[in-house]
Formats: C-alpha cells, structure tokens, sequence
C-alpha cells in the first residue's frame, strides 16, 4: 500500500519550506518596518464565528464536529478570527492596532473532486481602530512596500469602492439586486440583458460594468450616474486617496469600480493586488475596509473600524519561480565535526556546541559514525559543507577546508 495526502493536501520538503520562509521572512521585516506585530489566532473557529454577519460562505468551510455537537470549522480566513479577539480580548488597548499574521488557512471549493489544493497559507495585516484617508492610504502603500522587497515586477493595483458600488446598486428593484450585481462582478453582459429591467436601468447596469481604467476616467463616468451628496462625498474622497497614492511613488493603479468581493463584510475601499507575469493574470492578494466587522463580535456592539489585505504565498511563489530570486537548495552546513576515534566523541560534542554557540547563525552537523574518511569527504561535499574539523581524543582539532 502506498501512503498519500488526503485529497487537497501536499506535504512541503525541505526546499519547498526554504522558499516559502524566503517570502515570509521578507513580508515580515516589512511588516516590522511599518510597525505591525503579530498575531496568532486557533486554527479551529466556533461555526458561529465564522459565520457572523454572513462575511463567510458555509459552504467554503471544512466543518468539524467535537464531543459536545458544538459545530466547528477550519478558518478559511484569518480576518473574522483576527476580529473575535480583538473585539473580545482586547477591550482596554488603544488604537490605533496594528497586527499582521502568517498562517495557514482551509476551504473547500467545489473542485475538490479533481484534488484541489484545500490548504493555504497567507500573510496578511489588519489596521484597526482608525478609518479615513490616511489609514486607507497606508494599508496600500504598505501592499506596495511588500511586493517592492520581494522585488516583484509586472503588478497592478485593482481599487474598488463598496461602499459606492453597493449604494449604485439601490436604484435596481430589490428582487434583482443579488442578480445584477452578480452579473457585475462576473462582467455579464448577457446576464444584464435577460434581466427585466427598463432600458434606462439596463444602461445603468452597463455603465457601472464599465467603471474601470484610469482614475480619471471611472471618476467622470461615475460621475454621470446622477450621484446623491452621500455618494458624491464617497467618490470625492476616493479621488483624494488616488492623488495621495499617485504623489506617493509609481504605483500602477486601477481604478475599478465594478470590483466586487465575494467575502460581503466590505464597507469601504476594496482592492486586489494583480500580477501580469508571463503575461496571466494571476490575483497575488486582496484587501479592503469593513468597518462593521468587529461590531458583530464585541460584547456591547461597539463598531471599530478597519482596514487590511492578505496575500497568498502560494502564488507569489508562482510568480517568483521564473525569476530565479527563490532560493535553488536547502541552506549548506557550514562544519561537519568528527570524531576520529571513540573516545573522541565527548570533544566532538563539546567543539560542536562550541561552534553553534557562535553570535552569527552556523549550521554544524556532527558525524555519527560508521562511514571512513573517504565516504565522510564525499558526504561533506555532496551537502556543500564547507569545512571538516576532526576531533582528537586530546580534544584538538583538524580543519580541512573542502574547496
């Protein structure tokens, strides 16, 4: 019998780790850099956690159940775990909190009868406590700062406004809502025109289709929708943080206001992060504010603002395997010790903690006998080890260097 994974799930060697930590270890110094700290949230959800406000779908969970029948899930997300408890935990911190995570995550798709990947892992940040111009235009230069240390080339910025695209969609009968923003967000076109509405609203529909390109653009277009003072307020301030992320660097910018998540909880700005690599279309991560979020788990109902996005390490390792950035082995030993006869070996330990005690990180592997010197040079040189120490039984060393 020949033992395999369950069915979406893949084991990671060596190799795989040392390219995964490659990404991770880079995020998080940016991560520090900005002033985020991290935050690490159970594994396992209460269902009815994950399933507050409906931000979740059920059916993307991988469901398990305890002793007492109390419904549990894999996360499938980290930002409702991050918001449990930080709403429940955290009463007395002042804001504004800035956390990030790298974690693993669950979901199901309905692919899995094919074998389909169903474990993730993410790196993200959440920025709570604060909303407005600054917070918004932070988490995005932050996004821009993380893909600039993992030296990424080809990327866009998608942005997206929920709160305005959501409020676009009240002039449609509410029994057609769900339908036309979902024909929206899938860009159906034919959708919309099976739809029963009035040639004036089918045009609507067909506009707000096409709010993407430049900023300037979608600003105007939108524009002509016959906008209320509340959602000429939410594009005028969509318009200041364009300006502001414009003056900020080269950021290439999209600006889309068609761009609707499949996660609901979003009550602000939306974004994703899209690489052109290899000339596909691939969604690194994705972002945005939800301002109600927290209120749905605090004691009192008290709504705390936030904002953040997660990227997906499986995919920008995708996009980095071309570049030849990612690390091509495992890291080398940098000693082999030996013990040349048996009572050497108590020295060989001794001179090899010695070594590893070092204030730089050095990789010492002992020798653990039944091999000669021949077949302990090779062994050294097949690993890339740079140098041998033998042992003496007096405790002096030997160092052959392998060149």
């Amino acid at each position: 019998m020949v033992y395999q994974p369950a069915a979406g799930a893949r084991d990671l060697l060596p190799l795989d780790v040392a390219q995964k930590r490659w990404i991770e270890d880079r995020l998080q110094q940016v991560f520090h850099r900005w002033g985020y700290h991290r935050i690490i949230t159970s594994t396992l959800e209460r269902m009815d956690t994950l399933m507050a406000g409906e931000a979740i779908q059920r059916q993307m969970v991988i469901q398990l159940q305890n002793g007492e029948d109390e419904e549990l899930g894999l996360r499938p997300e980290l930002t409702a775990s991050i918001a449990r408890a930080v709403a429940t935990r955290m009463a007395d911190v002042s804001y504004p909190q800035r956390l990030y995570y790298n974690a693993n995550v669950f979901r199901r798709t309905w692919e899995n009868r094919h074998n389909r990947q169903q474990e993730f892992y993410q790196a993200g940040v959440e920025l709570l406590g604060v909303g407005g111009l600054l917070s918004n235009a932070e988490v995005l230069l932050l996004a821009a700062n993380c893909l600039a240390a993992l030296g990424l080339q080809n990327w866009h910025l998608v942005l997206g406004e929920a709160g305005i695209t959501r409020s676009l969609l009240d002039a449609f009968p509410v029994n057609l809502q769900a339908k036309v923003r979902s024909a929206i967000a899938h860009l159906d076109r034919i959708a919309i025109d099976t739809l029963p509405l009035s040639d004036e609203l089918c045009d609507r529909a067909r506009i707000m289709m096409d709010l993407r390109g430049s900023s300037a653009d979608v600003l105007q277009k939108v524009s002509s929708l016959g906008l209320d003072a509340e959602q000429q307020e939410v594009v005028n301030n969509l318009k200041s943080l364009v300006e502001l992320l414009e003056s900020e660097g080269d950021i290439p910018l999209i600006l889309d206001l068609s761009l609707i998540q499949t996660i609901d909880y979003y009550t602000g700005i939306v974004f994703e992060v899209v690489s052109n690599a290899n000339s596909q279309a691939r969604v690194l991560g994705r972002g945005g504010r939800y301002d109600k979020l927290l209120g749905l788990y605090h004691p009192q109902g008290e709504d705390i603002p936030g904002i953040g996005f997660v990227l997906n390490i499986e995919d920008l390792y995708q996009v980095l395997l071309s570049t030849q950035q990612l690390p091509q082995a495992t890291p080398a030993s940098n000693w082999l010790v030996v013990a040349e006869a048996p009572h050497a070996e108590a020295a060989a330990f001794a001179y090899a903690q010695k070594l590893r005690d070092s204030t730089d990180l050095v990789r010492v592997e002992m020798d653990l006998g039944g091999r000669d010197a021949k077949a302990i040079r090779k062994y050294a040189s097949d690993r890339g080890i740079a140098q041998i120490a033998w042992m003496k039984s007096d405790g002096s060393p030997t160092i052959e260097s392998l060149g």
